[in-house]
């Protein structure tokens, strides 16, 4: 086994993925790179100096997050052609995957400067084997929009994937998630998954309405990953499925040309027959 205390290491930027609940899933290549570069940036560095009292490691530790990402970006790409070993990590998981990173990579790579990725925890492929939903096609979404607007975009556009979707989701926000993919995708089986690696790792399996039922009083604990099977092949939707689909999407506020174009989407039907159907429920009710 390769000595993780070997010194000597190439010029470039390492991005090494942390625990993201059990500080023993670090990995040995981890350890001695992090032993061995000049200085470590980080989300956060009080997390990561948890992180490093644990391994027993002490370096320099320098704040990158969102709101400095750019100017560490250049100051990194200095280091390296200065011939530094710079660490990267996140505050757990993937750096890049729903953290700060891509801008990192993205100067190395205008800059023509090595990087690598040391792999490592991730939390939504942890998620995605433990919700027993299928693998194949799965696609990771993070977080989705906050605004209504490009949210309802995203799952329209999200809204015929077949293969099982992946979100991150804050738990106060859970309940009200699963009710909105209700609307946009259909009542489909769910898994939520939550404080992974941790001593209350949980996996709750259920259709998304029971979801959002489960957690509507209560919300559940911890950093969550929401799954939501993919999209099935529908030949049949009917009248009755767009008219379900409508009803809250127009209660929202969603103009009927929008929404039409949402549920047309969705499940198959043509949009000028959904339009009409949105006019429908609009009319009744003013009417009521």
């Amino acid at each position: 086994m390769e000595d993780i205390q070997q010194a000597a290491l190439a010029p470039m930027l390492y991005l090494c993925a942390t625990p993201i609940g059990n500080l023993e899933d670090i990995t040995l290549r981890a350890v001695r790179i992090l032993k061995n570069v000049s200085c470590i940036y980080c989300e956060d560095t009080r997390r990561t100096a948890t992180l490093l009292n644990r391994l027993s490691i002490k370096k320099p530790l320098i704040a990158c997050h969102s709101h400095n990402e750019n100017t560490r970006a250049e100051e990194i790409v200095q280091r390296v052609c200065g011939g530094e070993a710079v660490a990267f990590v996140s505050d757990a998981g993937m750096p890049g995957i729903s953290d700060p990173g891509e801008r990192l990579v993205a100067a190395c790579i205008a800059h023509n400067v090595p990087f690598t990725v040391l792999p490592g925890p991730s939390a939504s492929l942890a998620a995605l084997v433990l919700s027993g939903l299928p693998s194949c096609g799965a696609c990771f979404y993070g977080f989705l929009p906050r605004e209504p607007k490009p949210r309802r975009t995203a799952l329209a556009a999200l809204a015929e994937h077949r293969g099982t979707l992946i979100f991150y989701e804050s738990p106060l926000r859970l309940a009200a998630t699963c009710a909105e993919l209700v609307g946009a995708l259909g009542d489909r089986p769910a898994a939520l998954v939550r404080e992974i690696t941790k001593i209350h790792e949980e996996t709750v399996r259920a259709p998304l309405s029971a979801l959002a039922a489960r957690y509507a009083e209560t919300p559940p604990r911890g950093e969550c990953v929401l799954l939501v099977s993919g999209a099935l092949d529908a030949p049949g939707a009917t009248e009755e499925d767009a008219l379900a689909m409508l009803a809250p999407l127009l209660q929202q506020g969603v103009r009927a040309k929008d929404a039409a174009k949402e549920v047309s989407a969705a499940i198959g039907i043509s949009r000028n027959e959904v339009y009409r159907l949105a006019l429908q429920i609009k009319q009744k009710a003013e009417e009521g």
